[in-house]
């Protein structure tokens, strides 16, 4: 089912605090460790602590190897690297100096896009570990603030929408270009969303709109809001 009305259903305030930013502490492989997200190579998953120097050590080692390209093109390898580079900004205490600390190719560049990887929500990190979003596209939806940055990241799913479609959308949004007018230039409409129903879901759902006069995206919008209440 699908509603490409945007703006029928019912509005309210909503001042629920989203998170938009990673919540757990800088290193940690609360993704890559998860089996049931990324089964048996949870076992693999490294934690670099920016507080222990053989740990940071190690962080260093293993964004060398990532600016070099010596870390395989595997979206769970390339979350190890983007947590490295956060735990090595942490534990040196800036972009330059993590990116002078890992030598090689690594610049303060590479090191700032995947850092922001990292520190992505849980939310967002779990559609990358499955490969669902690829991580070169997260580095684009990394730049995004707030709100939008979520938007972005399901946009990505539902859209679907390419890595340079991405960039370009984050680059827009950065501009000032609310969320829903950058994705519309690239043919998505901002909520959106193709649902699979039971069939009695289904037969009652649209039983009800009839005998109200609404789309079906307004019953199961206020239905949802009122679930995330």
């Amino acid at each position: 089912m699908t509603d490409n009305r945007p703006g029928t259903h019912r509005r309210r305030d909503d001042d629920r605090s989203i998170p938009t930013d990673r919540e757990s502490p800088v290193g940690a492989p609360v993704i890559r460790g998860d089996e049931s997200v990324t089964g048996t190579r949870a076992r693999d998953a490294v934690q670099f602590n920016p507080d222990d120097p053989n740990s940071l050590a190690d962080a260093a080692e293993t964004v060398r190897q990532f600016a070099n390209g010596e870390i395989n093109d595997d979206h769970l390898y390339m979350l190890r690297g983007a947590a490295a580079c956060a735990a090595l900004v942490r534990g040196e205490g800036s972009y330059k100096a993590a990116a002078e600390r890992a030598g090689g190719d690594t610049t303060v560049s590479f090191i700032r896009k995947w850092a922001r990887v990292h520190d992505l929500p849980r939310s967002v990190r779990k559609q990358v570990a499955l490969g669902r979003i690829a991580p070169t596209a997260a580095k684009h939806i990394a730049r995004v603030g707030g709100e939008a940055r979520l938007l972005l990241a399901w946009a990505t799913l539902d859209g679907p929408l390419t890595v340079r479609e991405v960039r370009s959308i984050a680059s827009a949004v950065n501009n000032d270009t609310p969320i829903e007018h950058a994705l519309a230039e690239h043919g998505v409409t901002l909520g959106q969303l193709e649902l699979t129903l039971s069939p009695p879901t289904y037969r009652d759902l649209r039983r009800q709109a009839s005998i109200d006069g609404v789309e079906p995206g307004t019953i199961v919008s206020d239905a949802l809001e009122e679930y995330f209440e």
